[in-house]
């Protein structure tokens, strides 16, 4: 099993029906992509960061459904423009030794697939995760 978890803080200002446009959005990300097996989506407590979400999803291939699923798109083009701090992990049972090698590449491939969202994320001022395109990459 992978968790995939986000957490986010905004930007100074975001009006709060952009806000809840975007937290709404996912939390449509787990109602409709298939291979996510549970999740939630809310307020981030007792951290630096305002909102978090957590997917938890079966395998790689499930993983790789999840990141190219419209509804993520979605919440990347809307939501991304809102964000100013964000970090994107995985917590993982899987026993294979290089399953952070694997998430690693299948971000890659998204953003190397998408330069347009490729150009959203590197547009944060902070950003950490599976591999950060742009100023952020390790």
């Amino acid at each position: 099993m992978i968790y995939h978890i986000t957490r986010m803080t905004l930007r100074p200002g975001v009006p709060a029906d952009k806000v809840e446009e975007a937290v709404e959005s996912l939390r449509n990300q787990g109602r409709v992509i298939p291979s996510v097996i549970s999740f939630v989506v809310g307020p981030d407590i007792g951290g630096e960061y305002e909102w978090g979400a957590t997917y938890l999803i079966k395998d790689l291939d499930g993983y790789w459904t999840y990141l190219k699923h419209p509804s993520h798109r979605h919440t990347d083009e809307i939501g991304l423009p809102l964000v100013d701090k964000f970090v994107s992990f995985d917590i993982t049972d899987d026993p294979d030794p290089q399953i952070a090698e694997k998430i690693a590449a299948l971000h890659q491939r998204r953003y190397d697939e998408d330069p347009a969202l490729a150009k959203l994320v590197s547009n944060l001022n902070s950003y950490t995760g599976s591999s950060a395109p742009g100023p952020h990459a390790k």
